[in-house]
């Protein structure tokens, strides 16, 4: 889809409540004083219940059961009543037997042994399973596209983990699957938790409704410590190796500018509601131990109108982090976190407006996220963020080529590639095309076929 395209059709924000915010976007209506401002409900903003409304049984599946599934299966169980989890589904028996046990500890949640499937072929198992109502889709990134097309195939509600690609080809699946899931009805609610906060969203009412005036620019970060990683040890194969140290492979999590940066990039993606027409960065490796992605990125995003947008990110250790995002418009800045102190300024630092975290606490996102993928399928709501996340992951991957090639690269270069990462063929053994600790060089190696 052409860039234009994406601006026609307002496909910023999946449910249909929430179209009207975009159609008429933050960034050209904020100064004309005889627009008229948008009630919270015109904005699509979700109810943030603290728990999700009784009804029908609701029967869920996890595709995926590591750390992150483990937590996200967790949190559903916690999201409201009548819940449960009732199908596994994972690569190794060791993730699967610590997640199958926390469930059944803390929740009471037994997921019996015809339901528990192992290998890369367990997601279709689960699928064929007609009690399933939801399914959850957490495995490493770059399993996403299919994963995500076959359960809207099979007329699955749907929860999936952010990102949702790590390449174009995958891109162009999801957001091709997502609109077989809106002509069905399906509930997709996805995992830029961001956008399941209160203050952020109060905060985009603000924006959306002229408080800063015209928004002109934008700059986004997430900078930090040395994450995770795992070493190759000799009993793994390649692809256990790979699949085991996933957040640290660029094929298999696309980078940290998509699974960390993606956050911060969507905050900047749904405020401005526009798409970039071009990025040009740079980024390198320093310090990672293992793997083959970067630990550092600065991205310039240029949109129409020379408005600009820039991102960074870093893992290191010994760095001052800043996890942030602040958002400029022609009266004044909108200065955005997910720890607290979330507020609007004026040009001569006076505070507009502040969120109320005293009378209005912020519930967990990673539980709001479920309590509204249960309240939307119980409530017919429909709702489906996955273009959403489709086009700020697309963004991400736009600033991650740039900065791996050094070439400036267009929205629609980006959204034609034929850029794909990883293997054709999934099964446990070597993998010649991986090469431990080699990362691309900007202006030698680019890896985007343009």
């Amino acid at each position: 889809m052409k860039r234009r395209d994406f601006l026609t059709n307002s496909a910023l924000l999946g449910a249909t409540a929430i179209l009207p915010a975009t159609v008429a976007s933050c960034s050209n209506n904020n100064n004309k004083g005889a627009e008229k401002k948008l009630s919270n409900e015109e904005l699509g903003m979700f109810s943030f219940v603290n728990i999700a409304p009784d009804g029908d049984p609701l029967k869920a599946a996890l595709i995926g059961c590591g750390d992150r599934g483990t937590g996200a299966a967790s949190q559903f169980l916690e999201s409201g009543p009548n819940v449960s989890i009732v199908a596994l589904a994972d690569l190794f028996s060791d993730r699967m037997d610590t997640c199958r046990k926390i469930l059944a500890d803390k929740f009471n949640n037994n997921v019996e042994d015809s339901r528990c499937f192992l290998g890369f072929e367990a997601y279709k198992k689960i699928l064929e399973l007609p009690d399933i109502d939801v399914v959850l889709l957490c495995t490493p990134t770059h399993f996403r596209p299919e994963h995500f097309k076959a359960a809207v195939e099979a007329g699955k509600h749907i929860f999936m983990e952010k990102p949702c690609a790590v390449d174009p080809v995958g891109i162009r699946t999801v957001i091709a699957a997502s609109k077989v899931a809106t002509s069905k009805g399906l509930t997709v609610i996805t995992g830029n938790q961001r956008r399941h906060r209160r203050d952020y969203w109060e905060a985009y009412a603000q924006v959306r409704n002229g408080l800063i005036g015209e928004v002109v620019s934008a700059t986004s970060h997430w900078n930090q410590g040395a994450w995770w990683n795992k070493r190759h040890i000799p009993v793994w194969s390649d692809m256990e190796y790979c699949i085991r140290n996933w957040f640290n492979i660029k094929w298999l999590s696309g980078d940290h500018i998509l699974d960390q940066g993606i956050h911060n990039i969507d905050v900047v993606t749904w405020f401005m509601g526009d798409l970039p027409i071009r990025a040009t960065g740079y980024g390198g490796r320093a310090r990672r131990l293992t793997g083959d992605i970067f630990d550092f990125f600065s991205v310039d995003y240029c949109y129409n109108n020379n408005k600009r947008m820039l991102h960074t990110a870093r893992q290191i250790d010994g760095c001052d982090g800043n996890v942030s995002e602040q958002v400029l418009g022609t009266k004044g800045i909108a200065q955005l976190n997910d720890g607290g102190g979330i507020k609007i300024l004026d040009w001569n630092g006076d505070i507009l407006w502040e969120y109320d975290f005293v009378n209005k606490p912020v519930n967990n996102p990673y539980n709001q996220e479920h309590i509204h993928l249960v309240e939307s399928i119980r409530m017919g709501k429909k709702i489906n963020q996955a273009e959403d996340l489709a086009y700020s992951n697309m963004v991400a991957i736009m600033g991650r080529e740039a900065a791996y090639t050094g070439k400036a690269i267009t929205w629609d270069e980006i959204m034609s590639s034929s850029l794909r990462y990883g293997p054709e063929i999934y099964e446990m053994g070597p993998l010649p095309d991986y090469h431990e600790g080699v990362v691309p060089i900007p202006g030698k190696d680019p890896s985007a076929p343009f």
